[in-house]
Protein backbone atom coordinates (compact mmCIF):
# COMPACT_ATOMS: atom_id res chain seq x y z
CA UNK A 1 0.00 0.00 0.00
CA UNK A 2 1.23 3.51 -0.69
CA UNK A 3 2.02 5.64 2.33
CA UNK A 4 -0.78 8.02 1.30
CA UNK A 5 -3.26 5.21 1.95
CA UNK A 6 -1.98 4.57 5.46
CA UNK A 7 -4.55 5.68 8.08
CA UNK A 8 -3.65 8.61 10.29
CA UNK A 9 -2.08 7.44 13.55
CA UNK A 10 -3.81 7.96 16.84
CA UNK A 11 -2.33 10.25 19.48
CA UNK A 12 0.72 9.68 21.60
CA UNK A 13 -0.68 9.96 25.12
CA UNK A 14 1.82 11.51 27.54
CA UNK A 15 0.65 10.90 31.10
CA UNK A 16 1.87 13.03 33.98
CA UNK A 17 1.21 10.69 36.93
CA UNK A 18 1.11 13.50 39.46
CA UNK A 19 -1.81 15.91 39.78
CA UNK A 20 0.26 19.08 39.31
CA UNK A 21 -1.06 20.82 36.19
CA UNK A 22 2.00 23.11 36.03
CA UNK A 23 4.17 20.06 35.36
CA UNK A 24 1.81 18.93 32.59
CA UNK A 25 1.84 22.37 31.02
CA UNK A 26 5.63 22.44 31.06
CA UNK A 27 5.75 19.05 29.34
CA UNK A 28 3.29 20.20 26.70
CA UNK A 29 5.48 23.20 25.85
CA UNK A 30 8.67 21.11 25.78
CA UNK A 31 7.11 18.66 23.31
CA UNK A 32 6.09 21.31 20.77
CA UNK A 33 9.21 20.71 18.56
CA UNK A 34 8.08 17.09 18.11
CA UNK A 35 4.69 18.04 16.68
CA UNK A 36 4.59 18.18 12.88
CA UNK A 37 2.07 18.15 10.06
CA UNK A 38 0.96 14.63 9.28
CA UNK A 39 2.43 13.25 12.48
CA UNK A 40 0.47 11.81 15.38
CA UNK A 41 -1.04 14.28 17.84
CA UNK A 42 0.82 14.50 21.15
CA UNK A 43 -1.65 14.76 24.01
CA UNK A 44 -0.47 15.56 27.54
CA UNK A 45 -2.74 14.39 30.36
CA UNK A 46 -2.68 14.82 34.13
CA UNK A 47 -3.51 11.79 36.27
CA UNK A 48 -6.10 13.33 38.59
CA UNK A 49 -5.78 10.50 41.12
CA UNK A 50 -2.03 11.05 41.48
CA UNK A 51 -0.26 12.84 44.35
CA UNK A 52 0.78 16.46 43.82
CA UNK A 53 4.33 15.21 43.26
CA UNK A 54 5.77 11.70 42.95
CA UNK A 55 8.57 11.91 45.48
CA UNK A 56 8.53 8.60 47.40
CA UNK A 57 8.19 4.89 46.69
CA UNK A 58 4.67 5.02 48.13
CA UNK A 59 3.74 7.80 45.69
CA UNK A 60 5.14 5.75 42.83
CA UNK A 61 3.28 2.61 43.85
CA UNK A 62 -0.09 4.31 44.38
CA UNK A 63 -0.40 5.43 40.75
CA UNK A 64 0.21 2.00 39.19
CA UNK A 65 -3.41 0.87 38.89
CA UNK A 66 -4.80 4.30 37.88
CA UNK A 67 -2.20 4.37 35.10
CA UNK A 68 -3.17 0.87 33.97
CA UNK A 69 -6.85 1.85 33.89
CA UNK A 70 -6.12 4.94 31.82
CA UNK A 71 -4.08 2.89 29.35
CA UNK A 72 -6.93 0.42 28.87
CA UNK A 73 -9.47 3.24 28.44
CA UNK A 74 -7.58 5.07 25.66
CA UNK A 75 -7.89 2.53 22.87
CA UNK A 76 -7.40 5.34 20.32
CA UNK A 77 -3.75 5.81 21.28
CA UNK A 78 -0.80 4.89 19.07
CA UNK A 79 1.60 4.90 22.05
CA UNK A 80 1.80 5.91 25.69
CA UNK A 81 4.53 7.75 27.59
CA UNK A 82 4.64 7.60 31.39
CA UNK A 83 6.09 11.00 32.23
CA UNK A 84 7.57 10.33 35.66
CA UNK A 85 11.26 9.55 35.99
CA UNK A 86 10.63 6.50 38.17
CA UNK A 87 8.64 4.88 35.31
CA UNK A 88 5.85 3.85 37.73
CA UNK A 89 3.59 1.08 36.51
CA UNK A 90 5.50 0.52 33.29
CA UNK A 91 5.41 -3.29 33.50
CA UNK A 92 1.69 -3.40 34.28
CA UNK A 93 0.88 -0.85 31.56
CA UNK A 94 2.88 -2.80 28.99
CA UNK A 95 1.05 -5.97 29.98
CA UNK A 96 -2.39 -4.46 29.23
CA UNK A 97 -1.61 -2.01 26.40
CA UNK A 98 -2.10 -2.92 22.76
CA UNK A 99 0.45 -0.30 21.69
CA UNK A 100 4.00 0.58 22.84
CA UNK A 101 4.47 2.09 26.31
CA UNK A 102 7.58 4.17 26.98
CA UNK A 103 8.97 5.21 30.35
CA UNK A 104 10.95 8.42 30.54
CA UNK A 105 13.75 7.12 32.77
CA UNK A 106 14.45 4.19 30.47
CA UNK A 107 14.16 6.35 27.34
CA UNK A 108 16.20 9.21 28.77
CA UNK A 109 19.06 6.95 29.83
CA UNK A 110 19.13 5.05 26.54
CA UNK A 111 19.26 8.37 24.69
CA UNK A 112 22.01 9.69 26.98
CA UNK A 113 24.18 6.68 26.22
CA UNK A 114 24.11 7.64 22.53
CA UNK A 115 25.37 11.15 23.37
CA UNK A 116 28.13 10.49 25.88
CA UNK A 117 30.23 7.72 27.37
CA UNK A 118 29.33 8.64 30.95
CA UNK A 119 26.04 10.29 31.92
CA UNK A 120 24.98 12.10 35.07
CA UNK A 121 21.46 12.42 36.44
CA UNK A 122 19.94 15.36 38.30
CA UNK A 123 17.36 14.04 40.77
CA UNK A 124 15.02 15.93 43.07
CA UNK A 125 15.94 14.23 46.39
CA UNK A 126 18.22 11.58 47.88
CA UNK A 127 15.20 9.26 48.13
CA UNK A 128 14.73 9.58 44.37
CA UNK A 129 18.39 8.67 43.76
CA UNK A 130 17.94 5.36 45.57
CA UNK A 131 14.81 4.52 43.56
CA UNK A 132 16.44 5.45 40.26
CA UNK A 133 19.59 3.44 40.96
CA UNK A 134 17.53 0.31 41.63
CA UNK A 135 15.98 0.74 38.18
CA UNK A 136 19.36 1.35 36.53
CA UNK A 137 20.70 -1.81 38.19
CA UNK A 138 17.78 -3.67 36.60
CA UNK A 139 18.71 -2.12 33.26
CA UNK A 140 22.31 -3.25 33.69
CA UNK A 141 23.85 0.13 32.88
CA UNK A 142 25.30 1.37 36.19
CA UNK A 143 28.81 1.23 34.70
CA UNK A 144 27.84 4.10 32.37
CA UNK A 145 26.59 6.29 35.26
CA UNK A 146 29.10 8.91 36.38
CA UNK A 147 26.88 9.98 39.30
CA UNK A 148 23.38 11.00 40.26
CA UNK A 149 22.99 14.05 42.48
CA UNK A 150 19.87 15.59 44.06
CA UNK A 151 18.60 19.16 43.93
CA UNK A 152 16.90 18.74 47.33
CA UNK A 153 13.73 20.29 45.93
CA UNK A 154 10.13 19.18 45.49
CA UNK A 155 8.60 18.37 42.11
CA UNK A 156 6.57 21.57 42.32
CA UNK A 157 9.67 23.66 43.08
CA UNK A 158 11.45 22.27 40.03
CA UNK A 159 8.47 23.23 37.86
CA UNK A 160 7.96 26.77 39.09
CA UNK A 161 10.63 27.68 41.66
CA UNK A 162 12.55 30.91 41.10
CA UNK A 163 15.93 29.41 42.06
CA UNK A 164 15.55 26.12 40.19
CA UNK A 165 17.78 27.02 37.26
CA UNK A 166 20.63 28.24 39.48
CA UNK A 167 20.45 24.98 41.44
CA UNK A 168 20.37 22.95 38.21
CA UNK A 169 23.54 24.71 37.07
CA UNK A 170 25.24 24.05 40.40
CA UNK A 171 24.40 20.34 40.44
CA UNK A 172 25.12 20.02 36.72
CA UNK A 173 28.64 21.40 37.25
CA UNK A 174 29.17 18.89 40.06
CA UNK A 175 28.17 16.07 37.70
CA UNK A 176 30.66 17.32 35.10
CA UNK A 177 33.28 17.12 37.83
CA UNK A 178 32.18 13.53 38.45
CA UNK A 179 33.08 12.73 34.84
CA UNK A 180 29.68 13.06 33.14
CA UNK A 181 29.72 14.24 29.53
CA UNK A 182 25.93 14.12 29.18
CA UNK A 183 23.25 15.12 31.70
CA UNK A 184 19.78 13.62 32.17
CA UNK A 185 17.05 15.64 33.89
CA UNK A 186 15.64 13.23 36.46
CA UNK A 187 12.18 14.75 36.88
CA UNK A 188 9.49 15.80 34.41
CA UNK A 189 9.13 19.08 36.29
CA UNK A 190 12.54 20.20 34.98
CA UNK A 191 11.44 20.07 31.32
CA UNK A 192 11.42 23.81 30.64
CA UNK A 193 15.04 24.16 31.73
CA UNK A 194 16.62 21.74 29.24
CA UNK A 195 17.71 24.14 26.51
CA UNK A 196 19.18 26.91 28.73
CA UNK A 197 20.92 24.33 30.93
CA UNK A 198 22.54 22.71 27.90
CA UNK A 199 23.83 26.11 26.82
CA UNK A 200 25.15 26.85 30.31
CA UNK A 201 26.90 23.49 30.81
CA UNK A 202 28.20 22.98 27.28
CA UNK A 203 27.25 19.28 27.14
CA UNK A 204 24.12 17.48 25.89
CA UNK A 205 21.22 17.71 28.34
CA UNK A 206 18.51 15.10 27.85
CA UNK A 207 14.91 15.91 28.72
CA UNK A 208 13.58 12.36 29.15
CA UNK A 209 9.98 13.00 28.12
CA UNK A 210 11.23 14.42 24.83
CA UNK A 211 13.41 11.31 24.49
CA UNK A 212 10.47 8.98 25.15
CA UNK A 213 8.16 10.79 22.72
CA UNK A 214 10.89 10.73 20.05
CA UNK A 215 11.11 6.95 20.49
CA UNK A 216 7.33 6.68 20.29
CA UNK A 217 7.34 8.69 17.06
CA UNK A 218 9.95 6.37 15.58
CA UNK A 219 7.91 3.31 16.52
CA UNK A 220 4.75 4.77 15.00
CA UNK A 221 6.30 6.13 11.81
CA UNK A 222 8.03 2.84 11.00
CA UNK A 223 5.12 0.56 11.91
Amino acid sequence: MASADKPSPGPIIVINPNSNEVVTQGLDVSLEPLRFEGGPPIECLTLKEGPFGLETQMHSDQVVMPLARLVTERDDASAFVIACYSDPGIDVCRSVAKVPVFGIQESGILTAMTRGDQFGVIAITDVSVLRHCKYMRRMGILDRLAAERPLDMSVDETARGENTFAKLQEVGQQLLGDGANCIVLGCAGMARHRRPLEAALGVPVIEPTQAAVAMALGAIQTA
